[in-house]
């Protein structure tokens, strides 16, 4: 089967369900049109028109990596609030109240795209004082619990499972409030160890606000700095703040059937539902998902403007019956964007690639990256009818922890780094052009490339402890910008790509080493002997293989829905 009659045949396979978007998801769009209460200030993260009016439900970043000083646990921090800025009063940040919005984590064990666990956040906000009172706090603050601070919120931590059994792991937790300054908080730190908490199930709970972790130039959307690189090289999110939730769980309470060796690879995502108007424009107490987030950069650079409101409310799914964010995966604009701005060639389509590390997960069977990383395939108690391709962001858990993180993760030969999971140091704004320049198959960087955005490291440090964000900023020059930030200990995941370039080997080439086989657990532990993780593709790799793979990539394969 030729790649055109390979690609023609996906094509009608994903758009069976939904022609175009489709009536249902055309539906939610509209639907989501009422959920925004209004424009707010300034946000960053506006993957989509809706949601760039609602700060508050508006998910900036998900990561999701092995805990570096808790191996046998995951890290799950999520974020909401874009550019938040520092002595932003009197009304700083808050998450908005549980009868508005409810924030979610969810994971994937099977890979059926659905939700097997979901934990969710639910919010309260007192005011001590609201008649007699403007200010966040009327003293200085030295507790969660000082009768000074006017304004605090609390929230109840809930984990629901595939069959829709809720269990409480938290009631009435505290959040860390906004970082007024020091005066108002003269050890904000010891503010932030309070919010804190063990859960049950041996889980620990954070809520409140941090330093944003995320680090690029966005100048980029400047139509690639119109051509010219030399303006790269400013970190546009230095200085601003996001409220974040952070999650540790054991990884065995995240495995398929509760066991890590058989099935180390889990899918996650995090959302927020709000209540708010149908598609008549009537009120309705129904619970809308108005946000979704996955893997970086997806709704911002490879889902259509037309499409973007209407994947803030899909699950995962339902992606493979969307042809036109099939087609954009599979032919990505930003590709063309930069052959036509720079001159450098988009490699050939359909990428076969990209659909594998967004949409199916890295394994020798899903595609052309010749590796076993963090497909659902990999679960051996996951039944292969069950897996669909659905945009998740994939984490094997079996992978040890890395010594010696890189920045440019998988594709610097650090197993452990995005798009395997993403830890808050992976430079994900340089590892997503060079994928999309086919760097994961040639197994080379694009040189004209290398230095990416000239943006290698967030503007502090990490934690070395749960939940590892910075601590927020506060105090600001005449320009906006913050003056102080820093966080408990040093370097947290990915210490040492934040603070040091990718070496200068792994920028000619790629090399990481192809997966030693499972183990006997099913594991792919994957070492550096040297050897490249992504040979190219050989021909006996051709013929009968590549069309099973193909028709399984649409979810309609012979062991597939």
């Amino acid at each position: 089967m030729t790649r055109k009659t390979r690609r023609t045949h996906r094509s009608r396979l994903a758009g069976r369900s939904l022609a175009g978007l489709g009536a249902t998801a055309l539906a939610a769009s509209v639907a989501s049109a009422g959920l925004a209460p209004g424009v707010s200030s300034a946000s960053s993260h506006r993957e989509a028109p809706l949601i760039a009016g609602d700060p508050r439900a508006d998910n900036t970043d998900l990561y999701a990596f092995t805990s570096p000083d808790q191996p046998d646990t995951v890290t799950f921090v999520a974020n909401w609030i874009p550019f938040e800025e520092p002595d932003g009063g009197p009304n700083f940040y808050q998450f908005a109240d549980g009868d508005q919005a409810r924030y979610n984590i969810k994971i994937d064990r099977n890979g059926d795209g659905r939700a097997d666990l979901t934990y969710t956040w639910k919010f309260r906000t007192d005011i001590r004082d609201a008649a007699g009172q403007f200010l966040y706090n009327t003293g200085p603050v030295t507790s969660l619990d000082d009768p000074d601070l006017n304004i605090r919120q609390t929230y109840d931590l809930t984990v629901t499972d595939d069959r829709g059994r809720k269990h409480t792991l938290l009631r009435e937790a505290p959040v860390a409030p906004s970082r007024v300054g020091d005066a108002s908080m003269p050890n904000y730190a010891a503010l932030r160890d309070e919010a804190v908490v063990d859960a049950a199930g041996d889980v620990r709970s954070f809520a409140g606000q941090a330093e944003d972790a995320f680090f690029a130039d966005l100048r980029v959307f400047d139509l690639l700095y119109g051509g010219d690189l030399s303006k790269r090289g400013k970190d546009t999110f230095a200085g601003y703040n996001v409220n974040t939730v952070a999650l540790q769980v054991p990884k065995k309470a995240l495995a398929l059937n509760g066991s890590v060796k058989r099935n180390p690879v889990i899918g996650v995502w995090s959302t927020t539902d709000r209540k708010g108007a149908d598609v008549t424009g009537k009120g309705s107490d129904e619970w809308r998902q108005v946000s979704r987030l996955g893997n970086p950069l997806v709704n911002e650079v490879v889902v259509p403007l037309k499409f973007k409101d209407a994947f803030n409310t899909l699950e995962p799914f339902q992606d493979r019956t969307v042809q036109p964010v099939v087609d954009a995966v599979l032919d990505p604009i930003l590709a063309r964007l930069i052959e036509q701005v720079y001159g450098i060639p988009a490699p050939p389509t359909p990428r076969e690639d990209l659909f594998e590390i967004f949409l199916t997960g890295i394994c020798t069977e899903c595609g052309p990256i010749d590796a076993d990383l963090n497909s659902h395939r990999l679960n051996r108690d996951a039944g292969r009818d069950e897996i669909v391709p659905a945009e998740e962001l994939r984490l094997n858990m079996g992978v040890p922890v890395t010594k010696h993180p890189q920045r440019l993760g998988v594709l610097a030969g650090d197993l452990q780094g995005w798009p395997n999971g993403r830890r808050l140091a992976d430079d994900v704004i340089d590892i997503a052009l060079q994928a999309v320049e086919g760097a994961a198959q040639t197994g080379e960087l694009v040189e004209a490339l290398a230095e990416g955005d000239k943006v290698d490291r967030n503007d502090v440090r990490f934690g070395k402890r749960f939940p590892y964000v910075a601590l927020p900023f506060h105090g600001s020059t005449p320009d906006g910008r913050a003056l102080k930030s820093s966080a408990p200990g040093a370097d947290a995941p990915g210490a040492e790509a934040n603070a040091a370039n990718t070496p200068a080997h792994a920028q000619r080439a790629l090399t990481p080493a192809v997966p030693a086989g499972l183990a006997v657990a099913g594991v792919a532990l994957l070492g550096f002997g040297g050897r490249r993780m992504w040979r190219d593709r050989t021909s006996e790799r051709t013929g009968e293989r590549t069309g099973e793979r193909t028709g399984e990539r649409t979810g309609t394969g012979s062991d597939r829905h």
